[in-house]
């Protein structure tokens, strides 16, 4: 079965805040995917719209699938790395600041329609 991926290494985003988002659309069909993110209020939403529609291409470009039958069929948020960082604090002190990165993985698969004359073969030999 063809797949098409697309990943997003290094997002400046913590991977909790992307999860968020990433459960919204997950295994769901990729252009409402799009409508939905288009309308989503979090600063996920659109590296993660981009991240779709490029899937989306790769899937018609390279591999010739049907863009109305694509979905998600797997999304994963892993943690990059984190970038260390300090503050000052009272008495001379040192605070530290976790800025934390996301990788992102996504695949796209096609709906797979089974033909009615087999549906039908299949029922009455049963």
């Amino acid at each position: 079965m063809k797949q098409a991926t697309a990943k997003l290494n290094y997002l400046r985003i913590a991977p909790r805040k992307v999860r968020l988002v990433a459960d919204l659309v997950r295994g769901m069909n990729a252009n409402k995917a799009v409508a939905i993110l288009a309308n989503t209020r979090k600063r996920a939403s659109e590296p993660m719209m981009k991240l779709v529609k490029s899937a989306i291409a790769n899937a018609k470009n390279n591999l010739e699938m049907d863009e109305n039958k694509l979905y998600i069929a797997e999304l994963r948020v892993d943690e990059g790395p984190t970038l260390k960082r300090w503050r000052p604090r009272a008495f001379g002190r040192a605070y530290g600041i976790n800025k934390r990165t996301s990788h992102i993985k996504l695949i796209l698969k096609e709906h797979v329609t089974q033909s009615r004359s087999k549906r039908v073969s299949t029922e009455r030999n049963k």
